[in-house]
């Protein structure tokens, strides 16, 4: 059968009204990319949505109106294992002629059992994701057979993570999907930690940094774009640059986009404890385009259970970075990631974790349950708590961290906030991001990416509101 291209030269003498290109987009395939997970992941969508534009495909609103659908997984836990899959069937079944692309981590640590799901006509692990359009476009060619994409006639396409040295690109995401306000870009991936509950350095390969040209590169390319925010992401973002030559740090590398890019505003995603050197911690002080957010993962306020887990610092350790982050910046956003239900995690062990967080200046929290991964040392430990336990200690630091976070935002009533505008508002307020990480409603009518300062009023249920504070 002869490709769509040659049949051009036969349609140049057509009736009125008669649209070639109407003729010739029927041949135009078209995607749908569907991410999940944390910001690196959302990044690395973004980055696969750009390689299929540049190869002439054609985006789809939903995953119902896509020849290819693109699924970016995660497999942290195995409930996102479990979501996963429950969107391969729901598109299959939406979409039955769809041809499902299936990437991201999940695909790099088990593609057999992906590839077994009705529906899924390709895996690509994260070791070929930057070749993603290879596969790809080619699905959406009906002229092309399913059995010559890869070229070795398989159905997966994943190798070693660990053969790769450098960051392949420079992954851009927009963190608010109805306006572009706040791009996450991602200057970093993998991790050489090695967490005994963690999958993430076996489906992500050892840390590599985004040169820094390169990341001076792409702000200034989002600042020309119109960005006046912009979000630092990484799978360990501390760790940027300790394996570049020359070697460097991250607080260099801000240090470097403040003197070099005109970006108005950056905000740090989230950093290890110990990589909140002093020097860090002074810079996002001391700068006003630094945005006074600090998220610190703690997993656990237990010495014997960060032990277990192979952390590398002890709970005093990291109570003494979260006070001096307190000390130098008394209004900031402050958020950590805690563990509940580890093995062997006993009452004891977990009164230790809520004292801590309770003694410490967070802002909020992100819980989570344990969920064993296949392959992780914390898999095989004897101690399993049990389900139901895990749930109640989970609801005891859910409702900590929300008096706290209403303590937080009560503080801020009758004071002015920096904030930039979310999304272009049609109703009496506008909602907007304060520079440390507080939902404002802001009075009035106004266009999203707008830098303003707003006069707080009040703290209602859904956030705090005010109008714009007088000139």
């Amino acid at each position: 059968m002869q490709h769509p291209s040659d049949w051009l030269p036969l349609l140049i003498c057509v009736p009125a009204g008669y649209s070639i290109r109407a003729q010739y987009n029927r041949f135009v395939a078209t995607f749908h990319v569907e991410n999940f997970g944390c910001r690196a992941t959302q990044a690395d969508g973004a980055a696969i949505e750009r390689q299929l534009l540049a190869r002439g495909m054609e985006r789809a609103e939903a995953a119902d109106e896509a020849e290819v659908v693109v699924l970016n997984t995660c497999t942290v836990t195995a409930s996102a294992d479990k979501d996963a899959r429950a969107s391969i069937r729901r598109i299959h079944r939406e979409n039955p002629e769809a041809r499902i692309l299936v990437t991201g981590c999940y695909a790099q640590r088990a593609p057999e059992e992906l590839s077994a799901l009705p529906g899924v006509s390709l895996v690509v692990g994260n070791s070929h994701k930057h070749r993603l359009a290879d596969y790809a476009a080619p699905l959406g060619n009906a002229f092309v057979p399913l059995a010559q994409i890869g070229g070795n006639h398989s159905r997966l396409v994943v190798g070693d993570i660990f053969a790769h040295t450098e960051l392949m690109a420079a992954p851009v995401f927009d963190s608010d999907l109805s306006e572009k306000t706040r791009p996450n870009l991602k200057v970093q991936d993998g991790c050489n930690n090695r967490c005994s509950f963690c999958i993430i350095p076996y489906v992500r390969g050892k840390s590599r940094s985004l040169k820094l040209e390169q990341v001076l590169r792409e702000v200034n390319d989002l600042v020309a774009s119109g960005y006046r925010e912009i979000v630092l992401s990484g799978i360990n973002l501390g760790r940027w640059g300790r394996e570049l030559s020359p070697r460097s740090n991250f607080a260099a590398m801000l240090r470097t986009i403040l003197q070099q890019t005109a970006i108005e505003k950056i905000r740090i995603s989230s950093v290890e404890p110990m990589d909140w050197t002093d020097e860090l911690i002074e810079l996002v002080a001391s700068s006003p385009r630094v945005a006074k957010h600090a998220h610190v993962p703690m997993q656990s306020g237990s010495d014997r259970i960060l032990r277990r887990m192979h952390r590398k610092y002890r709970p005093w350790h990291y109570a003494d970075r979260i006070e001096r982050i307190r000390r130098a910046m008394p209004d900031a956003a402050i958020g950590a990631d805690v563990m509940v239900g580890f093995p062997g995690e006993t009452d004891d062990d977990f009164e230790q974790t809520r004292s801590l967080i309770e003694r410490l200046p967070f802002t909020y929290l992100h819980v989570f349950t344990y969920s064993s991964r296949p392959g992780t040392p914390s898999a095989e430990m004897p101690e399993q708590v049990p389900v139901e336990i895990a749930r109640e200690r989970n609801r005891v630091l859910r409702e900590l961290a929300a008096h706290k976070k209403r303590e937080f935002m009560q503080s801020f009533v009758g004071r002015e906030l920096e904030a930039i505008t979310l999304t272009h508002c049609e109703g009496e307020s506008t909602e907007a991001l304060t520079d440390n990480y507080l939902k404002l409603h802001v009075r009035g009518r106004h266009e999203a990416n707008v830098r303003l300062i707003a006069a707080v009023h009040s703290l209602q249920a859904d956030g705090l509101y005010g109008s714009l504070a007088a000139a």
